[in-house]
């Protein structure tokens, strides 16, 4: 009989298979007591009810991390600030240029993000986002709206207040840390509602990041931003459109900062956000609920950069110049010292200067130190604005004047030395003749205006004569003048 020879792959397969017959007949041999040697092995079916109990609430812990925690804890608080706001119809076609009336205003919607700050219903978010608005409608993470009135804002610090008629409704807060104490690469997280309408849910959305730099000092780039942003945390979470507002936290879960700015080329975020410490946002709510404004500090001291090196650049600042009576004076400050520190905080900058004074408030007392080495410390304690107190004169119904004096000078940087500043500026007047508070006019017509009387009886000459009659008013603004004309 003739029998075939096995193939040699098959021998081998048999082998193989002999082989691992006694290691695959026995159960692996356990790590430990009443553990398995491969989690990825065991049979749901026949696991132990408590083995498999344990490692689903080891499973749950290591994917429940500070940031989940933080995020859960803060979440809740954090709102979508709804706003409707008139704006002036801007010419695009010949044809609306013949047709649209002069001034045509159309509603126009916007959206940022806020959280809560207090649980009847205290809300704290950005002065841009609500700025100009008629209508403000706020949206908890939860889907419920509540309409909002505006307690006060900000420019300077670029923050508002919000109140929401929240008829007795239990509203969630946010818990409030400190700004103090934060560490470079440090984690935080960004919570609020970007791009808001393209998103239906109400929920926020969480990005996460670190401590980038703190004390940035970010300079104006174009008419749109006003004014200088100052002493602002820097981080890399993701901030976009619409997060304007929104809390950025450390990793226990507390508000260490309000975003409000990025730096971007696309529009979107590129790992330059800005938030403003909640410390700073704490002193400017306290004023708000006390006083219904801020209280600016004012010291009366001016610095300037002190040794510049041959690329213009400097590390030292020195004092410039000291308003007679100002609280600087007081304090024994003179022309030629050179600043080191304010309360412990370097002062390398003219901005580093004015960005200590928005951490501190009216009354408050700043060690300053001085000096080569900052030897001598002076106790600086900051008034309230001159122009605060200065006598307050109306005019055309659209004006609050008072006359520039030499602290008021200080106080605004201002170059001329006579003139009558706006401290009061009605809507109308903003929108149509595009003046602002801190306006100095310095001419009306071919008249010189020295004082604040002075400008308010000349328009009202002029708005004695019968007919309409053009006016021509000088103003300067941000160290640059300029005309502006209308008819009364």
């Amino acid at each position: 009989m003739i029998h075939r020879a096995p193939h040699p792959a098959r021998l081998l397969l048999a082998t193989v298979l002999v082989a691992l017959a006694p290691a695959c007949a026995e159960p692996p041999a356990a790590e430990g007591p009443g553990e398995p040697a491969s989690l990825a092995l065991q049979d749901p079916a026949t696991a132990d009810p408590a083995v498999a109990e344990r490692q689903q609430e080891a499973l749950e812990s290591s994917r429940r991390t500070a940031i989940v925690r933080a995020a859960e804890r803060v979440a809740p608080a954090v709102v979508s600030v709804n706003v409707i706001r008139r704006q002036t119809v801007q010419p695009r076609t010949i044809y609306e240029q013949f047709f649209l009336p002069p001034g045509a205003e159309q509603r126009v919607a916007g959206l940022g993000s806020g959280f809560v700050i207090h649980e009847d219903g205290l809300v704290l978010t950005n002065e841009h986002v609500v700025r100009g608005a008629t209508e403000v409608v706020v949206t908890l993470a939860d889907g419920r709206d509540f309409a909002a009135e505006v307690v006060g804002t900000d420019e300077v610090n670029d923050l508002a207040l919000l109140r929401l008629q929240t008829r007795g409704e239990r509203i969630p807060a946010a818990p409030i840390g400190t700004s103090d104490d934060l560490l470079i690469g440090e984690w935080v997280v960004a919570i609020g509602n970007p791009f808001g309408y393209l998103l239906s849910n109400t929920e926020p959305t969480v990005t996460a990041g670190v401590v980038s730099g703190i004390g940035r000092n970010i300079i104006p780039t174009g008419e749109e931003q006003r004014g200088y942003y100052l002493g602002m945390i820097q981080t890399d979470a993701s901030i976009n459109p619409g997060n304007s507002g929104g809390p950025l936290i450390n990793a226990e879960g507390e508000v260490i900062g309000v975003n409000s700015s990025i730096f971007s080329r696309s529009g979107g975020s590129e790992g330059l956000g800005f938030a403003i410490p909640i410390g700073r946002a704490r002193n400017v709510v306290l004023d708000l609920i006390d006083d219904g404004v801020v209280r600016r500090p004012w010291t009366g001291v001016e610095l300037e950069p002190a040794d510049a090196n041959r690329f213009g650049r400097s590390r030292r600042v020195r004092v410039a110049g000291v308003a007679p009576g100002s609280p600087a004076a007081a304090a024994g400050l003179r022309p030629g010292d050179l600043v080191q520190s304010a309360d412990g905080r370097p002062i390398r900058t003219p901005l580093d200067w004015e960005a200590a004074l928005l951490e501190v408030r009216v009354g408050d007392t700043l060690l300053v130190a001085v000096g080569e080495q900052g030897e001598r410390v002076v106790r600086l304690t900051p008034s309230d604005l001159p122009s605060l107190s200065a006598e307050r004169v109306s005019a055309l119904e659209e004006f609050e004047l008072v006359t520039l004096t030499p602290a008021i000078r200080s106080e605004r940087g201002l170059a001329r030395d006579q003139g009558a500043l706006m401290v009061g500026v009605s809507e109308n007047a903003r929108r149509l003749l595009g003046v602002r508070e801190g306006d100095l006019i310095i001419g009306l017509n071919r008249y010189a205006v020295t004082s604040a009387e002075e400008a308010a009886d000349l328009l009202t000459r002029l708005q004695q004569v019968p007919g309409r009659v053009a006016v021509r008013m000088l103003i300067e603004r941000a160290g640059r003048e300029f005309y502006t004309q209308f008819s009364i």
